[in-house]
């Protein structure tokens, strides 16, 4: 089991979702102020101010649509459907900014991946080459235990060490050149040299006469070093899996930021949408109180064409009549009663 070091502890990854509805795999930080707008810099996107100048929206009430004339309002509609048109087209580049970020995020995301992939692949070399080096090593501590078991045997373990041996003579010797000495110490002192180097020889003839001690220990010490060889490979993979790692977590961080770039558009953009929606609604309703009018308009004149009718049938009528009685008829009712259908 291999342990990371994040920054403030806080773990490799966490699921997040981005405003379009992907759920993406993210680290958890996140950046504000300049180092947030330092993102948009790195990839070339220009940002939107936070807030839409509402000094061009058009407002309606319901006073105004009862009481404007209708040219009044056909004005209105004007401005209305002009401020809903300009709202969307903002609508747009800021979705389109949005979805750029998504994009940018996704990217990172998928690298974030990638770098994850090639530390996973690293992790199990290393466990590879730790079970193989325990392995060895285990291999290693019972060849050891049989050498010593083996000197034990051959008595080599018993007495003074080689070197320890060479290091007396030696002081021997030193004092035998250094110091004056009567005559009996300086005997005394041959024979204990003397005594020393057929100690010595002794020993070394002992382990240089044991083929099988050799063998061992040298087969001992090559298992050893293979081990030593594969514990350099756990420590080289493993710092290249940690450099893989590192790599993940700031690509994560970059993810995080450049999301946080997108969820603040897409506030932007649901910002100037519902604008848009809103002054499209208020178009709506004028064009709405204009058909109104339209149709007010049109019974009144359907109104005013009927009483017309009415009264030019009554006159015509009253004109017939009087034909019948044998009154003599001009140009005119002749062609007032050829409109009511009475001639």
């Amino acid at each position: 089991m291999f342990f990371y070091q994040n920054a403030g502890g806080v773990p490799a990854h966490r699921p997040t979702t981005i405003n379009d509805g992907a759920t993406l795999s993210r680290g958890g930080y996140q950046r504000s102020g300049a180092a947030a707008l330092d993102v948009f810099g790195a990839y070339g996107i220009a940002t939107q101010p936070s807030m839409v100048d509402e000094s061009n929206n058009v407002s309606v009430t319901e006073e105004t649509l009862e009481s404007d004339s209708k040219g009044e309002l056909i004005k209105l509609a004007g401005k209305l459907r002009d401020r809903r048109n300009e709202l969307n087209q903002l609508a747009s580049k800021r979705a389109s900014k949005r979805d750029e970020l998504n994009a940018k995020t996704r990217e990172k995301v998928n690298e974030a991946q990638e770098y994850r992939e090639k530390r996973d692949e690293l992790n199990e070399q290393v466990q590879e080459h730790k079970e193989q080096r325990n392995e060895l090593n285990a291999k290693a501590n019972e060849l050891f235990d049989e050498v010593e078991q083996l000197k034990a045997e051959m008595e080599l373990d018993e007495g003074k060490s080689l070197e320890q041996l060479k290091e007396e003579i030696e002081e021997l010797e030193f004092k035998q050149q250094t110091e004056v000495l009567s005559s009996e110490d300086e005997r005394d002192l041959i024979e204990r040299i003397e005594e020393k180097r057929n100690q010595y020889r002794d020993k070394q003839e002992k382990l240089e006469q044991n083929d099988e001690l050799d063998d061992l220990v040298e087969e001992a010490e090559t298992v050893r070093a293979e081990a030593s060889s594969h514990h350099q490979e756990v420590t080289t993979l493993a710092e290249e899996a940690q450099e893989f790692h590192n790599k993940m977590i700031e690509a994560y961080r970059e993810a995080d930021d450049i999301r946080d770039e997108a969820d603040e558009m897409h506030e932007k953009f649901v910002e100037v949408q519902e604008l848009a929606d809103r002054h499209h609604e208020d178009f709506v309703r004028v064009q709405k109180r204009l058909r109104q009018l339209d149709k007010k308009e049109e019974e009144e004149r359907r109104s005013d064409r009927e009483r017309k009718r009415e009264a030019a049938r009554e006159e015509a009528e009253e004109i017939y009549e009087k034909f019948k009685e044998g009154e003599t008829l001009d140009t005119e009712d002749l062609m007032k009663l050829q409109k009511t259908g009475l001639l």
